[in-house]
């Protein structure tokens, strides 16, 4: 059961969404500008520097890469007026999770979500960093119907792998060197969860379940993906070049997977091209981007006032420190003499007396010429 719904300035409640271990998440509506937004609010006695940490990093690593398509948008980041931690994010009515348990997605539409998932991944692989949990349940479909991803509370940087940082253990999704421990994650370990994130939505069901659920414990599921024996999607008509690419993707060595999320988006929008299907566009950042404005978030439970980032030596600093001096400095400018302007009066009479000349100029002209003169 949820708690008590903090009370937020600018945020009206409106009703629960869903509650976890550690966080409630409600849907409030936001006053200005006028938008509804999933708040996740962290419970107040799971509070501690581990939680408080984790949270944090979620909320800004999502900050960092949210700009992204098909990133989960975040808000704003704050504290509760009862003390709570809280960021507010773009609500997104429908998981791909809760819609391949009502009906498998057809084909053309896992392509174009492995694409745009890829390109998301890729872009949080050049900024440096891990999702470590991917799975359909942290695939969320947003309000105009297109896949974001979301849920980076365990990400953590690329270097931090076999350091003893949190392991996922999203078994049916996880990959054969995570399940054994050797790595809490990897690029490697991405392409296999993204695989057989696809593989699922595609099927019904994750790549190494069995139709008789009585076979899919947790250690019968972590066995068979241990062995890695690909099986191809049980749904007929599935054409073999997407046995192809799940089976590369799902490869048990992880030096024959791809390369990165960014070849595997170029197979699925291969298989797009061979299939007929319009291919989905590779969206994903710079590495331009990510080297311009790199983030720490190794001090993510620091949080203090905002401090002046200002040089001391800037020339706006040391115009500000010495505007009397400059004052100063325009009062003992040289005077110089000033123009005098003609008076309104004198340039009528000047210009009365040279029409005045024009016209008697003409005139005698016309006098020569009609022989009068």
């Amino acid at each position: 059961m949820a708690a008590t719904p903090p009370t937020l300035a600018g945020y009206s409640y409106v009703r629960p969404l869903g509650s976890g271990g550690f966080a409630d998440v409600f849907l409030y509506e936001q006053d200005m500008p006028r938008r509804v937004a999933a708040v996740k609010v962290l419970l107040a006695d799971a509070v501690n520097p581990e939680v408080l940490r984790t949270f944090n990093v979620e909320a800004d690593i999502s900050a960092r890469l949210s700009a992204h398509p098909s990133i989960v948008t975040i808000y704003q980041a704050s504290i509760s007026a009862d003390g709570r931690p809280y960021f507010a994010m773009e609500y997104c009515p429908d998981t791909m999770s809760a819609r391949y348990k009502k009906a498998r997605l057809p084909l053309a539409e896992v392509l174009d979500i492995g694409v745009r998932m890829a390109g998301a991944l890729e872009t949080v692989h050049r900024a440096g960093l891990l999702h470590r949990d991917i799975k359909p349940s942290n695939v969320l479909v947003n309000s105009l119907g297109a896949p974001v991803l979301a849920d980076f509370g365990i990400a953590a940087a690329v270097l931090d792998e076999g350091d003893g940082e949190t392991i996922a253990m999203s078994v049916p999704w996880s990959s054969p060197e995570v399940l054994q421990e050797r790595v809490s994650g990897s690029v490697p370990s991405e392409i296999w969860s993204l695989g057989a994130t696809l593989y699922t939505l595609l099927a019904g069901r994750s790549p190494f379940e069995r139709p008789d659920r009585g076979s899919n414990s947790r250690d019968q599921l972590t066995e068979r993906i241990i062995k890695a024996r690909y099986t191809a999607v049980p749904v007929e008509g599935i054409p073999p070049i997407i046995d192809e690419i799940f089976a590369v993707a799902m490869h048990r060595d992880p030096a024959k997977r791809p390369a990165s999320m960014a070849e595997f988006a170029e197979r699925l929008r291969w298989a797009q091209y061979e299939l007929g299907i319009s291919p989905t566009a590779f969206e994903a950042a710079s590495a331009e981007w990510a080297a311009a404005a790199p983030v720490s978030f190794s001090d993510s439970t620091v949080r203090g006032p905002v401090i002046t980032t200002v040089a001391p030596d800037s020339r706006r600093a040391v115009r500000a420190a010495r505007p009397q001096a400059s004052q100063r400095e325009r009062d003992e400018l040289p005077s110089q003499p000033r123009r005098r302007g003609r008076s309104p009066l004198l340039i009528g009479v000047i210009g009365a007396l040279i029409g005045a000349a024009v016209i008697a100029g003409a005139g005698t002209a016309v006098l020569f010429l009609t022989g009068v003169l």
